[in-house]
């Protein structure tokens, strides 16, 4: 335990919520741009001008790539409730020769780390979230030889 302070600039923040769906956000919208530009190539898909413009504004990823562009065409409120129901998934993909490869999740690690080489990695979940979504992030991100980042969790005062 320690109260190190939380990295402000140049950040991936990977969020699990109590319900075990991760999100992910980062601090500069340039690099957010970058690395879904980035997964739609992998992913051959592809976001008009409105939902470009919505990605820069919400700035989070939390839905699985083959829905993203229908996230971002829906309003603000209607993104809020939705988003809760999905979360990047971490489940490994299919080569397309029967072996399984990385998971989204993990091509989302890449491709960020590919828009900025420099990023700190922050898991962020409190006491509520399952450890073993917890645990399931950290060895995604041990197999791609991630293995420094910041686990992070609420701060208890000491009068507490």
């Amino acid at each position: 335990v320690t109260e190190a302070k939380v990295p402000e600039a140049d950040v991936l923040n990977i969020l699990i919520n109590p319900e075990g769906k991760i999100f992910m956000s980062m601090d500069k919208t340039t690099d957010l741009v970058a690395t879904v530009e980035d997964m739609s190539s992998k992913f051959s898909f592809s976001l008009n001008a409105a939902q470009m413009k919505s990605l820069r504004e919400n700035g989070n990823i939390g839905v699985p790539v083959e829905m993203l562009g229908a996230y971002l065409s829906l309003s603000k409120e209607d993104m809020g409730n939705e988003v809760a129901k999905y979360g990047v998934p971490t489940d490994s993909l299919d080569n397309g020769d029967g072996t399984k490869g990385m998971s989204e999740f993990q091509h989302w690690v890449k491709s960020a780390r590919g828009a900025n080489a420099s990023l700190k990695l922050c898991i962020k979940a409190d006491a509520t979230t399952p450890y073993a979504v917890i645990k399931t992030v950290m060895s995604e991100l041990q197999d791609m030889n991630e293995n420094r980042y910041q686990l992070i969790t609420s701060h208890k005062k000491a009068e507490e």
